[in-house]
């Protein structure tokens, strides 16, 4: 792959060849002729084609067959709805846990498949009454049941599910509100708020469709695992009774294994030796031993050498990410350790002052910082005789770095689009004027009637009024030309960040940028600046699964018009379940989301984080300026640039250095997985690593048909059967609706101290 990892990295690798999919070769050898030619660099091993690029990801990965089935039913949009709600809870619960784990839409396919087939099967259908008195139902039940369960149908259900799982940062900001600011906000507010982030970067990527969907290149590495599996149980109905049924059995599995770390015994989420040797060893070896090896709790250490157990921590991620892209991963998780002990143990930033990891916001003598006294007023503005008062607030050693290397990672991201992908992006531009697009998919596409660009256009004038009423009318606080600036920001930022996801599978989380743009305009406002994240962020954000969608919509051929609204539509019912989990959660856990450290089960560090960076950012001539502790934050912008500017360089005088192909190494990537560590539960990094080890090396090198069959179905029965109890059990034992329920206190489920024995820095106290 010429510009991200790429499954040809490692010499040894497996190939996948055109059955990759267990497809009929002969009627994908047929479709693939008429483009052969177009690319002649393709790489042949043993006679079948190398995985090396976008370009082979469309001729020889993804089927180009389209059996013209309808896509929107009843069935579609009832099945991806009621499912969408379940994901959109999933979703909303997992933002208050010490670890934030995605809705596996591998999980969601997959439920609705087996629905869909159980539908087809029972339901009664225009058949059933042909040639009866009853016969004039035959309209009403082919409505109901249109028949067999097909691909398209299929997918219209699950993109309406994993648009409601996405999650919206507008919620977030509403529970920041009610819990620091004992705001509450009206439903008009949260609605229109909550529309106008939704679909405003839905009409910004529509936009830019030529550059980040209709490409080769644009493959949206994380989409290719459900691509693979639709059209796997799709096309390949042979094999269908295994993958299902493996489906069921390791989905009831976790199911029923989760509740052991999760509830029953909590000490298999971080079992490490270290923590177990030291309960008798002194204090200060105990506080060492908890800041570098403790990590079963939110917020306790490092988690160095622990191992977890507890899959709704460790999930299927690293299941679907190549392996180069995972090394990149690693040396960014490595050079955490080591910085945010550095950071720690030289007091930089005076962190011996605070907890080695927290993301509130402290005073100088380690109390959590008075929020309420120094903003005041209706709109919560900066009271500077209360401020001279309280003093500033200080950020932790760990939050800190965080910041620093988003700034990093963000200049790393828009010099690496620049320097690396500059070429590529003229050229896209130059196809979509030309209409010259090469990829076979797209061309497939062209007997379909696009969305046109005024349906997008017409998104943006409605979310751009929508969030201009409850700016004027709302709880925001801000004013209607930092709401304006907040829009321009996150569509001049959105090209980049769909860039860099399209071609790598991952992200760079550039809120830090809208962050200290908000500080600079509006200055003492902390929840102005909460506002204007969210409109830039979202923007950013929804581009980024819109453009994903857009693109597994043009590999599995669904009508860009059908994809449009269902993604809409996807996104009202998750954004009104986030809202209702949200309420339910905030109002039973409070302590626990306010607490700096939190527990095993809840933990506020997200909405913590978002508080933290308001209030810190809303001082920003105080604390990012040129006096002030943290003024290198914002300077990383500049250095995350030329560093990768630097990078370049290197890139063009020496190609290779050893057997590592420079351009192969992602430093925006590494930057920020340095900051992995910086907050909640890390005892389970090393088993995540292990687990993508074994799938991408063991099981993709020694047992590729297997693996090509069944590793993503696995992963994602994994992920659904370990969140659907977390689901269960936040309710009925965890007091998501108010009442906790705890477990007997046993060994392997100690309630004083830390469950994994590492009982440094008071725990036991």
């Amino acid at each position: 792959m010429s510009e991200l990892p790429t499954l040809s990295s490692l010499p040894d690798e497996p190939t996948l060849d055109e059955k990759g999919l267990d497809s009929s070769a002969g009627e994908k050898e047929a479709s693939l002729d008429q483009y052969e030619g177009q690319d002649g660099e393709s790489v042949y091993i043993n006679g079948a084609p190398v995985i090396t690029d976008g370009k082979d990801v469309s001729k020889y990965l993804v089927d180009p067959r389209d059996d013209g089935d309808p896509p929107v039913t009843f069935r579609s949009i009832l099945l991806g709805t009621i499912v969408g709600g379940l994901g959109a809870a999933l979703y909303q619960i997992y933002i208050f846990k010490p670890v934030q784990a995605p809705v596996s839409t591998v999980f969601l396919l997959l439920v609705i498949y087996s629905i869909g087939l159980l539908w087809s099967t029972f339901l009664p259908n225009r058949s059933s009454v042909e040639g009866t008195r009853y016969q004039w139902l035959g309209p009403t039940l082919h409505i109901i049941n249109p028949g067999k369960f097909k691909l398209k149908e299929h997918v219209i259900s699950s993109i309406v599910a994993s648009s409601a799982s996405y999650g919206s940062t507008s919620v977030l900001n509403f529970a920041v509100q009610r819990l620091f600011y004992d705001t509450k906000v009206r439903a008009a507010t949260a609605i229109l708020a909550t529309f106008s982030t939704a679909v405003f970067g839905y009409g910004i990527v529509g936009l830019l469709r030529p550059l980040t969907v209709y490409p080769s290149e644009m493959v949206y590495w994380f989409n290719l695992p459900t691509v693979s599996i639709f059209q796997a149980l799709h096309f390949d109905t042979t094999a269908n009774h295994k993958r299902v049924r493996l489906f069921w059995i390791a989905f009831a599995a976790m199911f029923i294994y989760e509740i052991l770390p999760s509830y029953i015994f909590p000490l298999l989420n971080g079992l490490n030796i270290f923590c177990l040797t030291s309960q008798h060893a002194s204090p200060g070896v105990q506080n060492v031993f908890t800041n570098i090896f403790g990590g079963a709790n939110a917020n306790e250490g490092l988690g160095l050498f622990s191992l977890g157990f507890d899959w709704q921590y460790i999930g299927s991620v690293f299941m679907s990410l190549p392996l180069i892209q995972q090394v990149n991963s690693w040396v960014g998780i490595a050079l955490s350790y080591v910085v945010i002990a550095a950071i720690y143990y030289s007091n930089t930033w005076n962190e011996s002052s605070f907890p080695m990891l927290s993301t509130s916001i402290f005073s100088s003598n380690g109390s959590v910082y008075d929020q309420s006294a120094v903003f005041t007023g209706r709109n919560f503005e900066l009271n500077q005789t209360a401020l001279n008062e309280v003093g500033l607030p200080a950020l932790t050693g760990s939050n800190a770095w965080a910041g620093l290397a988003g700034s990093l990672a963000i200049g790393g991201l828009i010099a690496h689009c620049i320097f690396f992908w500059g070429k590529y992006v003229v050229s896209s531009f130059k196809h979509a004027r030309d209409k010259t697009q090469p990829d076979p998919h797209w061309v497939a596409m062209q007997k379909y009637e696009e969305a046109p660009w005024w349906w997008y256009l017409l998104l943006l004038v409605l979310a751009f009024f929508a969030g201009l009423i409850s700016v004027l009318k709302g709880e925001t606080t801000l004013p209607v030309w930092s709401y304006i600036v907040a829009l321009i920001s996150g569509a001049i930022v959105t090209p980049f960040s769909t860039l860099l996801f399209a071609r790598m599978g991952n992200g760079i989380a550039t809120n830090q940028l809208f962050k200290m743009i908000a500080g600079a305009i509006n200055p003492g406002r902390p929840v102005a600046n909460l506002y204007f994240a969210m409109w830039s962020h979202d923007v950013v954000s929804t581009s980024i699964g819109l453009a994903g969608d857009l693109k597994m919509g043009q590999y599995l051929k669904i009508p860009p018009r059908a994809l449009f609204l269902a993604q809409i539509w996807g996104t009202i019912i998750g954004a009104i379940v986030n809202y209702v989990v949200m309420i339910s959660v905030t109002g039973a856990q409070r302590d626990h989301l306010l607490d700096p450290i939190g527990s095993n089960v809840w933990s506020g560090q997200v909405v913590q984080g978002l508080n933290s960076e308001a209030v810190t950012w809303s001082l920003a001539k105080q604390l990012y300026g040129p006096p002030g502790p943290y003024f290198v934050i914002p300077m990383g912008l500049f250095i995350g640039f030329a560093g990768t500017a630097v990078h370049w360089l290197i890139h063009k005088r020496w190609p290779y250095i050893g057997p590592v192909k420079v351009d192969k190494v992602m430093l925006p990537i590494i930057i920020q997985y340095s900051a992995t560590l910086t907050a909640g539960v890390n005892s389970t990094v090393t088993s995540s690593i292990l687990v993508g080890l074994a799938s991408q090396l063991w099981l993709r090198q020694y047992h590729p048909g297997w693996y090509r069959k069944y590793n993503y179905i696995l992963g994602g029965a994994l992920d659904g059967g370990a969140q659907i109890m977390i689901f269960i059990l936040s309710f009925a034992v965890f007091g998501a609706s108010g009442v906790s329920r705890p477990f007997s206190s046993w060994a392997g489920n100690p309630t004083k101290g830390n469950i994994d024995y590492c009982n440094g820095n008071g725990a036991l106290d």
